[in-house]
């Protein structure tokens, strides 16, 4: 990587994992163990720890009460947008997309990313940290998991030179179905502020998205943080009769950059949303 050492984004992001596995555990209000108990049992740098606790902190998931410990956030309230029509329009956003690939690597899936995926915790992932560009200017940190065994022989290269959903396509004959995406406000850390250049604690947007294919098994598990001075999201209801022409599906949507998701059918959609990218 660029500004860290090489493996930090990932024992970062296990970090981030194992300690979302606790918090799912357990009920609001409960205490999770200190920052120097998970430090020896995950065996990572009390700076690591900080950063992956920061992270969660901001999104409202941890709460730190001074001279009592951490504890699980209150539940919050969650609404789900649904169409009525299968599919969504994917408007294009501004700029020119680019990506750089931070890390690389092949490990264990461990237990809550296995539960996303379907798969043992033991069973092997790719995955990545790439960092995401606009007209070459730093725009999102993402970390993808997809299950090694639907990907085999994929190289770092390849990655990084092409698109994900194209080469499970075309190498392995899979083909993208459905996502289930949640977007929440957050901050950045330190080590995202460095990467994305902008200060600490700065506003982002956290996205989670889990990708299925056309037989519903999980393909690929993934969750980014866009900036949120330079990116936005903007919604349309439709909430009279269709229009006669529907839009092109095709494009970017927010979360998800130019070119991952390819879209054959061209229904009428009820809604849409955009990822618009502000200018310096």
């Amino acid at each position: 990587m660029d500004r860290e050492a090489p493996g930090a984004v990932l024992k970062r992001e296990r970090a981030r994992g194992v300690i979302l596995e606790l918090v799912e555990s357990r009920s609001p209000g409960d205490p999770i163990p200190s920052e120097r108990a998970l430090c020896a049992e995950l065996g990572v740098s009390r700076p690591t720890l900080r950063a992956a606790v920061d992270e969660l902190v901001a999104a409202g998931l941890l709460v730190r009460e001074h001279g009592r410990g951490m504890f699980v956030a209150p539940a919050k309230i969650t609404q789900e947008m649904v169409s009525e029509q299968t599919t969504m329009s994917l408007p294009p956003a501004a700029g020119s997309w680019s990506s750089r690939l931070l890390e690389f690597a092949t490990v264990a899936a461990g237990a809550r990313v296995g539960r996303k995926l379907r798969i043992s915790p033991a069973a092997e992932i790719v995955y990545a940290a790439r960092l995401r560009l606009v007209d070459r200017a730093p725009m999102a940190v993402e970390h993808l998991h997809v299950p090694t065994a639907l990907v085999p022989g994929l190289t770092a290269r390849e990655l990084e030179s092409g698109h994900l959903h194209e080469h499970l396509r075309e190498r392995h004959g899979i083909r993208v179905h459905e996502a289930v995406q949640a977007i929440e406000p957050t901050v950045v850390t330190q080590a995202e502020a460095e990467l994305l250049d902008v200060p600490e604690l700065s506003p982002a947007l956290l996205f989670e998205r889990l990708t299925t294919d056309t037989r519903r098994r999980p393909v690929e598990y993934v969750h980014s943080l866009y900036r949120g001075d330079r990116y936005r999201l903007v919604s349309r209801l439709t909430l009279g009769p269709a229009p006669a022409a529907p839009p092109e599906p095709d494009g970017h949507h927010p979360g998800i950059p130019p070119g991952e998701f390819a879209y054959a059918r061209r229904d009428t959609f009820r809604s849409s949303t955009v990822g618009d990218v502000q200018a310096d």
